[in-house]
């Protein structure tokens, strides 16, 4: 398995690289929320409109989605578009930067596949 963090040997200080750890950091601050990660999922199809995001991530609030959609798109993650129509539609798409996660989301995906159900054992 790779070790992205410093070799360790004998009396070493066994921290992480600090570069490593601030770029891990600003990855986890632009993707970490409750519902980030589905609301980039949802949008790998391609681009969607504001209610029909909203039906396909059940269990969230409007309120929560709106905060969540304007993290990610000042983050640079997602592209909001109004449409010139009647009644006024918003539409929701992946940045390409965004699309650079397709790769990381297919291994959580084999991931969950091979561990998803596995609990620890509560072993007294």
């Amino acid at each position: 398995m790779e070790n992205l963090t410093s070799v360790c040997g004998g009396d070493c200080d066994c921290s992480p690289d600090p570069a490593l750890l601030t770029d891990f950091k600003r990855a986890i601050r632009a993707l970490g929320g409750k519902w980030k990660l589905e609301i980039l999922f949802a949008l790998m199809n391609g681009a969607v409109r504001f209610g029909a995001l909203r039906r396909s991530i059940g269990g969230i609030t409007q309120h929560m989605l709106t905060t969540q959609l304007r993290e990610l798109e000042q983050d640079g993650l997602v592209l909001r578009t109004v449409v010139a129509a009647k009644p006024l539609q918003v539409e929701y798409e992946l940045t390409d930067a965004a699309y650079g996660l397709l790769p990381a989301f297919k291994e959580i995906l084999s991931w969950s596949r091979l561990y998803g159900d596995a609990r620890p054992s509560d072993a007294a």
